[in-house]
C-alpha cells in the first residue's frame, strides 16, 4: 500500500484545511494511506512581532508561513504540502510545483466580527495586522484606529474581550467557516468595496517537480474554474511585484467561460486607491492578470507601491 505524507502548518486552521483536502482524496484513492505531518513555521513561532514583513525578514527563507514546509518537501520529509494559497509567495520555488487548484473555493470575503462598518463608533479600534485590510478599512472609514494583532483565528477573536479589548476584528470568512465558527461574523464585506487578497479562500497543493508518481496520481484533482480564478489573481499580484504584505486586492469570477478580474491597490493611509477590471477567455488567466496589473500601474499603482516599499 502506498503512503503519502501530507505537510501543513501546525494551526487548527491548517489542520482543518488538510482534512478538507484529504476527504475526497481518501475516497478517490482508497489504496493510499495519507498521513499528516505538521511543521512549525516562523510566523507561528513569533507571535509578538506585529509586522509580517518583519517576521519574514527573520526567517531563513524570507517567508513567514511557507518556507519550512517547502524545505521539508524538497528534502523528502513530506510528499505534498497543503497551503493556504495567500500564504505562498508568487515566485516559484525551484524543484517544486503547484497542482491545479482544488475546488470548491471557500468564501473569499473578509468579515468584521464584533461590529459592522455602520455600527462601529467614531474612533473605534479594529484589530488586524494585514496591510491590505488596514488600507482598505481606512479608505472606507478614515476615523478608525487599527490595532495590530496576529496569531491564529481564535486568539484574534479573543481580543474582543478583556483588558485592551478592540471594538472589532477583521478576518477572512474562509478561516472562520473552516473552523466552524462562522456565527462570530457580524458583517461580510462586499468584494466590490473590499476586494480580498489574491487567492484568498483557495488551497495550494504543492509537490516536488521530480515526483512523477505523485504528480500523475493527483493530476486530475483540480477544479478548472477555481484554478483559472486563482491563477488570474496571482498573476496580477506577481506582475505588480507584490506579496502578502502589500495592499493589493483581487477577485476573479467566471461566467459562460469568460473570466473577469478586478484588482485594486490602496495606499497605506487609505487616501489613494486605483482600480482596474478586464475580461478574457477562461484559457488565459495569466494574460488577464498581467493586463489588469498593467492598467493598475498606468493608473498610478506604481507610485503607491513605490511609496510603500520605500
Amino acid at each position: 500500500m502506498t503512503t503519502v505524507i501530507v505537510g501543513s502548518r501546525a494551526s487548527r486552521l491548517a489542520r482543518a484545511q488538510v482534512r478538507e483536502w484529504l476527504g475526497p482524496m481518501r475516497k478517490q484513492f482508497p489504496h493510499v494511506t495519507f498521513k499528516q505531518r505538521v511543521i512549525l513555521e516562523g510566523g507561528d513561532k513569533d507571535r509578538r512581532t506585529p509586522s509580517l514583513a518583519a517576521v519574514a525578514a527573520k526567517t531563513e527563507s524570507g517567508n513567514a508561513f511557507s518556507g519550512k514546509q517547502q524545505r521539508a518537501l524538497l528534502a523528502g520529509d513530506v510528499d505534498v504540502v497543503v497551503h493556504s494559497f495567500k500564504d505562498l509567495p508568487t515566485e516559484p520555488t525551484p524543484g517544486l510545483m503547484l497542482l491545479p487548484v482544488p475546488g470548491p473555493r471557500k468564501d473569499v470575503r473578509d468579515v468584521l466580527c464584533g461590529h459592522t462598518l455602520a455600527t462601529l463608533p467614531a474612533g473605534a479600534r479594529v484589530g488586524t495586522g494585514a496591510q491590505r485590510r488596514i488600507a482598505q478599512l481606512l479608505a472606507l472609514r478614515p476615523d478608525i484606529v487599527t490595532v495590530p494583532i496576529r496569531g491564529n483565528v481564535p486568539p484574534r477573536l479573543g481580543r474582543l474581550k478583556g483588558p485592551g479589548a478592540v471594538d472589532a476584528v477583521l478576518l477572512a470568512a474562509a478561516g472562520l467557516g473552516r473552523l466552524g465558527i462562522g456565527a462570530e461574523v457580524s458583517e461580510h464585506l462586499d468584494v466590490a468595496t473590499f476586494p480580498p487578497s489574491p487567492g484568498q479562500g483557495a488551497l495550494a497543493i504543492q509537490v516536488r517537480t521530480e515526483d512523477e508518481r505523485l504528480r500523475e496520481m493527483l493530476a486530475d484533482i483540480g477544479d478548472t474554474v477555481v484554478d483559472a480564478t486563482v491563477r488570474a489573481e496571482r498573476s496580477m499580484l506577481e506582475a505588480l511585484h507584490g506579496g502578502c504584505s502589500v495592499p493589493v486586492g483581487a477577485y476573479a469570477t467566471v461566467d459562460a467561460n469568460v473570466l473577469r478580474l478586478t484588482g485594486t491597490v490602496t495606499s497605506l493611509d487609505g487616501k489613494e486607491q486605483v482600480r482596474a477590471t478586464a475580461s478574457s477567455p477562461l484559457g488565459d488567466p495569466e494574460g488577464l492578470g498581467q493586463a489588469v496589473a498593467k492598467e493598475l500601474l498606468e493608473r498610478g499603482a506604481d507610485g503607491i507601491l513605490a511609496a510603500i516599499r520605500g
